[in-house]
């Protein structure tokens, strides 16, 4: 059994537009304390939103964690626990020699999962789980400021 903290992320983006105005949320749950983060960008996409998600909430603990992080893309999971190895190994290309989209934020990615111990869990969206309905809502709220401003 590990000895680190035991750190519960819910994560989300949004976009307005796939192009457009985006966000992203999350939810960080310790024991009983609850932190709420959330930013956007103007111009983006919903994938970006969601890897950006995933790297803020991992950034923002300040030391190794065990992590349960649940996330309803799997096109995050499933590029985080299957396709980057492969990627990695090809010099951020696809089996198709194609560069991999968002490169930039799936290194980030890469980097931020590297201090944790992380189990990865998939949840349906906008399905009634409480922790994405939150996460959702912070993503979507960063998203309309971001179309706002």
């Amino acid at each position: 059994m590990s000895d680190l903290s035991f750190v519960e992320i819910a994560t989300d983006g949004a976009c307005k537009g796939n192009p457009g105005p985006g966000g992203w949320g999350a939810l960080i749950r310790y024991g009983d304390k609850e932190l709420e983060i959330s930013g956007g960008e103007k111009e983006t996409t919903n994938n970006r939103m969601e890897l950006r998600a995933a790297i803020e909430a991992l950034n923002i603990l300040k030391r190794p964690c065990r992590v349960k992080l649940s996330i309803d893309s799997t096109y995050v999971k499933d590029g985080i626990t299957k396709w980057v190895f492969n990627w990695q190994k090809n010099g951020w290309r696809t089996a198709a020699r194609k560069p991999v989209k968002n490169a930039d934020l799936w290194q980030d990615l890469v980097e931020a999962v590297k201090r944790h111990e992380i189990e990865w869990h998939w949840v349906k969206g906008h399905n009634g789980d409480a922790d994405n309905e939150r996460a959702d809502i912070l993503a979507s709220d960063a998203a309309i400021k971001m179309a706002l401003s």
